[in-house]
């Protein structure tokens, strides 16, 4: 199993309403509730950030597609909104996008750029299978450590808070085994191996700290 992201989205909210604090691998951002829902409108809703990708995912896709064709299409317009409706106590959500080519095109690009949007990454993620899975811990659960040394690196293992070990046995097999006892091995990898996986930890779990330097 390979996370798409090497660095997972984090958000955290204090007592403001409903303003949270969004970190992507490059930045951070607010997102908040509209005044009508209590919050301030300082950052888009959470159906915004939604509609926000699938628009985006459309448009990238699209432009990826028509500058390796060759076609001479310089702007493309979208627009995304959504609506639920209740079918026998099943909540139907129905997207519409809306693609506007700036410029004339042909029936036939039309029809085929529109089959290349409906294909792109985002789209079949909201129409696939989606499993939402919810691990919820605090620091107090955490407080117990083990620590691995291979003499160059040592790697500080938080049990209380590992969630995704599936993810270091996929990824690092000859360091992490959790069919082994003890099940991190390191000797198994070289150091800087080792040190770029468990920064791939998105739970905090695992964390190191060079044996001539400062915790990381």
């Amino acid at each position: 199993m390979d996370y798409m992201l090497d660095k997972p989205v984090a958000g955290n909210i204090g007592t403001k309403k409903y303003q949270c604090t969004i970190e992507w691998r490059n930045g951070k951002f607010f997102t908040d509730e509209p005044v009508s829902s209590g919050g301030g409108d300082t950052g888009p809703d959470p159906y915004t950030l939604l509609l926000s990708s699938l628009a985006s995912c459309t448009l990238v896709t699209l432009r990826m597609y028509i500058d390796r064709k060759g076609l001479d299409i310089a702007n493309i317009a979208v627009q995304v909104n959504m609506y639920q409706t209740k079918k026998e106590e099943k909540v139907i959500t129905v997207i519409d996008r809306d693609i506007n080519f700036l410029q004339q095109v042909t029936d036939e690009q039309r029809e085929k750029l529109t089959s290349i949007a409906s294909a792109c990454p985002v789209s079949k993620i909201l129409q696939g299978e989606i499993t939402v899975r919810t691990f919820a811990y605090n620091d107090s659960e955490t407080e117990k450590q083990i620590k691995y040394s291979n003499g160059e690196v040592t790697v500080v293992w938080k049990p209380d808070a590992c969630r995704h070990s599936g993810r270091c046995v996929t990824q690092l097999p000859g360091v992490f085994n959790t069919q082994q006892r003890p099940w991190i091995n390191m000797q198994g990898a070289q150091t800087n191996e080792i040190i770029e996986q468990v920064k791939k930890c998105p739970t905090g779990a695992l964390s190191y700290f060079m044996n001539d330097a400062k915790s990381e």
